[in-house]
């Protein structure tokens, strides 16, 4: 579990790629699988990936996924 500061942050970056995501980021990445019901929106994907790279110094993405299971 994460602190009050660090769950703080993780919204204002969710919210920051939300609002990226509307305006363009739709138009640039797709996320490519053949699953047709995702568990996860590309946001979130996105912000996690950020998250974990930026604030809890996670570079592989075993190491993130890790952290956000």
């Amino acid at each position: 579990m994460i602190n009050q500061a660090k769950a703080l942050k993780l919204i204002k970056l969710y919210q920051y790629v939300c609002d990226r995501y509307e305006i363009e980021l739709q138009y640039h990445c797709q996320r490519f699988t053949n699953n047709s019901r995702p568990d996860f929106t590309d946001q979130e994907v996105m912000t996690i990936y950020l998250f974990g790279i930026y604030e809890e110094q996670r570079f592989k993405i075993k190491q993130i996924h890790k952290f956000a299971s």
